[in-house]
């Protein structure tokens, strides 16, 4: 994951012996009490549409509110107070934009979604709607995208770094940074993407899966 500079995490470590409520969803984040039900609203809508689509892994619904929703809101205290325009690449289901939305409602931001799937985009316009996120939808491939100059760029699950940086680059804002959600071979990412860019990176472990 990468992070921008001066910035630091204030959500403590979710456990891992069983699968999190709503309310330690709640409770970790700080969600206020009518975003939970805006939240509630969302996993509804996942599990409805899941049905007809593939939005997500199965398995990950088993625990969706860690695998998902947590996963995504940590990126939230990282948001440097700058940033008036977020866009988050290849949004699928909404993660993390979707819940960033949600959180940042109100705050004075863009938050720009970015999906190629006509299906996934009727998911987001609709989820969207339902929980008053005010984000922005955009059925576009990310290559075609040219008229955005985002301050913040985000992404989770769409593509390697080498691949995420020749997407973010061309939309990126002067001085912009990127938060990117990495998995295990985060490092291997790193090296491979470091023979081709210059890159300005810190790691921070993720509190919702170490």
């Amino acid at each position: 994951m990468k992070k921008p500079r001066g910035a630091a995490p204030s959500l403590r470590r979710a456990p891992t012996t069983h699968p999190m409520t709503a309310a330690e969803f709640q409770t970790i984040c700080g969600v206020p009490g009518d975003a939970l039900g805006q939240f509630q609203a969302y996993l509804e809508e996942l599990e409805k549409w899941q049905r007809r689509i593939n939005l997500v892994g199965a398995a990950s619904l088993k625990d969706p509110w860690r695998r998902h929703f947590l996963d995504s809101a940590q990126l939230m205290p990282l948001l440097p107070p700058a940033a008036k325009m977020v866009c988050d690449l290849g949004s699928g289901a909404g993660f993390p934009g979707l819940v960033l939305a949600i959180l940042g409602r109100g705050g004075g931001r863009e938050f720009h979604l970015v999906e190629s799937s006509e299906r996934k985009c009727a998911f987001l316009r609709e989820t969207n709607r339902i929980t008053g996120a005010g984000a922005i939808i955009h059925h576009r491939r990310v290559e075609k995208l040219s008229e955005i100059s985002a301050d913040l760029i985000t992404a989770r699950a769409l593509a390697p770094l080498e691949k995420l940086l020749q997407y973010a680059i061309p939309i990126l804002a002067k001085h912009g940074q990127c938060l990117f959600l990495k998995g295990k071979g985060w490092r291997e990412e790193l090296t491979a993407a470091e023979k081709n860019w210059i890159i300005k990176e810190s790691h921070i472990p993720s509190i919702s899966d170490p």
